[in-house]
């Protein structure tokens, strides 16, 4: 039984994304880059809002667990739209810590490897897209 469900609907790309409970209403546009105007949010927008968030809150639990202090770290999340090479398209994810500079870097290392086995976002992406973690 999951502990949170939510629910969105989108009339697509150059269209509206909204959830029910009405917290997330987007006008939603296809990028310039594939041809739209771009004037709105786009679904690879939100898919590293959503990464880059989960991937820092599950940092935090690791690094609370491991007792490493991580206060003032954020992740970033680059995601790429690509062709798949059969007709289709893929993602791809660049995932960029910022953690405090009094860590070492194997620890930054061990600590973004290991919120990669715990992450949401990272368990539901392993074998389906190429994600690159970078601590710095």
């Amino acid at each position: 039984m999951p502990h949170y469900t939510t629910t969105a609907t989108s009339t697509g790309r150059d269209g509206r994304a909204f959830t029910t409970d009405g917290r997330l209403d987007l006008k939603m546009a296809l990028q310039k880059e594939l041809g739209g105007d771009g004037d709105g949010t786009n679904p690879e927008q939100l898919f590293a809002a959503g990464y880059a968030s989960c991937f820092a809150s599950a940092m935090q639990l690791v690094a609370r667990k491991q007792k490493i202090d991580v206060s003032g770290m954020s992740v970033t999340a680059e995601v790429g739209l690509s062709p798949n090479g059969s007709g289709g398209f893929q993602l791809d994810v660049k995932l960029r810590a910022e953690l405090p500079d009094a860590l070492s870097a194997e620890t930054k290392q061990r600590l973004i490897e290991t919120t990669h086995q715990v992450c949401p976002y990272s368990n539901a992406t392993r074998g389906n897209i190429p994600v690159e973690l970078t601590a710095v």
